[in-house]
């Protein structure tokens, strides 16, 4: 979870993604920083992320990112 949180941290400062469960529904993340996270998220972990993934559940928070990353790298 720590190397995701620096992850996102790079993408977007100031944002608390160690507790905030409300990115996407809140407006803290917009199209074009879920875009940067996509793009980090694929190239740190080696995994494709398909349009079927990029719901709100998986982005509005750390913990929803992480599982989405995990179950990715399982199949």
């Amino acid at each position: 979870m720590e190397e995701l949180i620096e992850i996102l941290q790079d993408v977007k400062e100031d944002v608390d993604f160690e507790n905030c469960t409300t990115l996407i529904d809140d407006h803290i993340l917009d199209s074009f920083d879920i875009l940067q996270i996509i793009s980090a998220l694929s190239d740190e972990y080696d995994i494709s992320i398909p349009a079927s993934e990029i719901i709100p559940a998986n982005f509005n928070s750390a913990k929803g990112l992480l599982d989405m990353v995990n179950r990715l790298q399982e199949d």
